[in-house]
């Protein structure tokens, strides 16, 4: 039976073995799957602002994604909304995608045989990639809030994986309820709309709208960089 651990935060980014799963529900990864469904060509996930700035310079018909604080990047061309994406045409564009979570996780990983990026929007492809790869160890990493503090839905979405791997119940439906009052309150909060809009927590938590998983291939070990490429599953 594959070895299946559950790991938090840059901490357990940075120890994560074999097949590595790096969550980031709200919303990082989420959002790199509409950005990806909706055409890009590819998505750069950075750790650094200045490594995004420095890619947009150097790739042809760049567009920056990012946030800090949940608050867009001056300068970027959108905040880490999938809300604010959603409908957005990437057709042949190239994503630079820095976040205080997600994207850290990827360049944490040094360890990782291979990774890929989940979210509850493409958690059965995820579960459908693991079982066709059939690695010995896998490990669900949670970036949690900005990557400081675990966060419900990250470390729900990694349980959940485990449970359908293992073919066991975990009534996911009744959590996503609950999460509305847990960490899913601020998408409800009027003052911040504009960073965190109501769409968003309901687009989150949509389970299971996209068939593909996202894979962190290598481009450059110094720094690191990657990229992420669509496999359909």
């Amino acid at each position: 039976m594959t070895d299946i651990r559950i790991l938090q935060l840059t901490e357990g980014a940075k120890q994560a073995e074999g097949l590595t799963v790096v969550i980031d529900v709200f919303r990082a990864f989420t959002t790199a799957c509409f950005i990806m469904n909706n055409g890009a060509e590819a998505i750069y996930p950075v750790g650094k602002v200045e490594t995004a700035f420095d890619l947009k310079n150097k790739l042809k018909d760049c567009i920056l994604v990012g946030e800090r604080n949940e608050v867009i990047i001056p300068g970027f061309d959108y905040g880490n909304s999938p809300a604010n994406i959603e409908h957005v045409d990437f057709t042949g564009k190239t994503v630079v995608h820095t976040t205080s979570a997600g994207t850290q996780g990827i360049v944490n990983a040094v360890n990782a045989d291979e990774i890929i990026t989940a979210s509850f929007v493409n958690v059965y492809a995820v579960v459908r990639y693991i079982k066709q790869r059939s690695p010995e160890k896998v490990s669900i990493v949670c970036m949690g809030k900005a990557a400081v503090e675990p966060a419900e839905e990250d470390t729900w979405c990694a349980e959940y994986i485990r449970a359908l791997l293992l073919g066991e119940d975990y009534d996911i439906k009744s959590l996503l309820a609950e999460l509305r009052n847990l960490e899913g309150r601020r998408f409800f909060h009027p003052d911040n709309q504009e960073q965190c809009p109501e769409r968003d927590f309901y687009l989150s938590t949509s389970v299971g709208i996209f068939d593909f998983v996202l894979k962190a291939e290598s481009v450059d070990k110094s720094i690191p960089l990657y990229r992420l490429k669509k496999i359909n599953v």
